[in-house]
């Protein structure tokens, strides 16, 4: 009878043991990932500020454009050639292109051309397409810092479970019969070994 008993608080004190270890190491990867997480909102956020900035950009040097191009238009309507010239020697280096595209489909003359250069595929840019680019990129950090605290969410889980196995094991010891002991010591055992195995699974965070 005291082999059997023996042979519980053995097991049980093994039990507890690792159990404590691992609720240990799931807390401190819970910790680690909350940090993770805690970095990468902060990508998050100065990536959607230079998103902002460049979009704010794109729309400053587009106002531009539609300015000095409504300019040329006035000019060269009232036929003052030497104002127009001067007008578009001011254009942006941008929209440069789109102008003289726009201005090869003869817009004046040939039925159904574009109706100004900004309705060309030479009109780009570099600002609201650095903008879009930065808008994704702020998207996708913002996927990872919700897998991060999902992540950290799950260590959290571990550690009650672990805490779980830690009460089965301990009050295995305290009562009285052998067979209700063995039952609470292997319902410690199952949850401590489910939990393990569970996050075996999990990625590790192990950056200073």
């Amino acid at each position: 009878m005291n082999d059997g008993r023996n042979w519980v608080e053995l097991a049980a004190t093994l039990l507890l043991a690792l159990a404590a270890v691992a609720t240990a190491w799931s807390s401190y990867q819970a910790t680690r990932w909350n940090g993770e997480q805690a970095k990468t909102a902060s990508q998050v956020n100065k990536t959607r500020f230079e998103a902002s900035r460049a979009a704010d950009l794109a729309n400053a040097q587009t106002e531009v454009d539609v300015a000095t191009f409504v300019q040329w238009v006035d000019a060269f309507a009232q036929d003052r050639s030497e104002l127009a010239g001067f007008y578009r020697a001011r254009f942006r280096k941008e929209f440069k292109p789109a102008f003289a595209a726009w201005l090869a489909t003869r817009p004046l003359k040939t039925p159904g051309a574009p109706p100004t250069p900004f309705a060309m595929p030479q009109y780009r840019v570099a600002a609201k397409s650095e903008a879009r680019r930065l808008d994704l990129e702020a998207e996708t950090l913002a996927a990872d810092v919700r897998r991060d605290i999902q992540r950290a969410s799950n260590y959290v889980l571990a550690v009650v479970l672990f805490a779980v196995s830690l009460f089965f094991g301990g009050i295995s010891t305290r009562l009285g019969t052998r067979r209700l002991r063995q039952a609470m010591l292997g319902v410690g055992c199952l949850i401590f070994l489910g939990t393990l195995l569970w996050i075996a699974t999990f990625p590790v965070s192990l950056e200073v």
